[in-house]
């Protein structure tokens, strides 16, 4: 399946945090958006991963997404080596994407600066002929460099290239982000037997919250995400920056 817009996520929740508005801005404009998470975030103080992947898969019928999938790499030791590039480089492959979203470049989690890093370079080399992956079947797969990629601001506040205006989907990305039941405060169920942790207090959704204010307030709108750039966005028409 092709789709327009993939994002990459170290853990399942990541992209649900960092980028599902945006993909629901293009989803609405009728384009095909879908996420592969990088582990399945079996390092996580609560839940297990097979909760996680039950989550995820809410989420992404919370969302509408197009595809989801994960590529089971080790949560917190996987590498940016060969083996881990052409497992990311088959998933850039089978869904041809125009646009990637990935990590942000440097995080308060050392998993999110190596998934970015990881997920970069895979789709400079996923557009190398020489380089050789297959897919489904032993079918050896067709090089595919994607046109844009773009690092979503996690945690530790970067400076944004470029914000999108998310305001019409906030209600429905706070929805799928709460589909993450162990991970994040939930106001119908607020009691847990499980630890506490950084992001499972109701002040960490205020603070994602507060987040996409400051973000939307930057360019007019009400709730906003931010991206970050690898090389120059260029226009051949200044309108298309209003």
């Amino acid at each position: 399946m092709k789709l327009d817009i993939v994002a990459f996520a170290s853990h399942p929740d990541d992209a649900e945090l960092g980028c599902v508005g945006t993909l629901l801005v293009h989803k609405a404009l009728g384009k095909k958006v879908g996420v592969v998470d990088l582990t399945r975030g079996e390092l996580g103080t609560r839940g297990t991963p097979e909760t996680r992947a039950q989550e995820a898969a809410d989420s992404a019928t919370i969302l509408g997404l197009d595809a989801r999938e994960n590529l089971g790499l080790a949560d917190g030791f996987f590498q940016n080596d060969e083996a881990h590039q052409r497992k990311v480089i088959q998933a850039i492959r089978k869904y041809q994407p125009e646009i990637v979203l990935m990590n942000a470049i440097h995080d308060r989690h050392p998993d999110h600066g190596r998934g970015s890093q990881l997920v970069s370079e895979a789709c400079f080399y996923s557009g190398l002929l020489q380089v050789k992956t297959q897919g489904q079947g032993g079918v050896e797969q067709e090089p595919w460099r994607p046109k844009a990629v773009y690092h979503y601001i996690q945690d530790r506040f970067i400076s944004p290239d470029l914000v999108v205006d998310i305001t019409p989907f906030w209600e429905k990305k706070v929805e799928a982000i709460r589909a993450f039941k162990t991970q994040f405060f939930t106001p119908s169920s607020p009691e847990s037997s499980e630890p506490a942790t950084y992001i499972s207090s109701p002040d960490f959704m205020r603070f994602i919250e507060a987040r996409a204010l400051e973000l939307g307030h930057a360019i007019g709108a009400t709730y906003g995400e931010g991206f970050t750039r690898e090389r120059f966005v260029g226009v051949k028409n200044l309108f298309d920056l209003i």
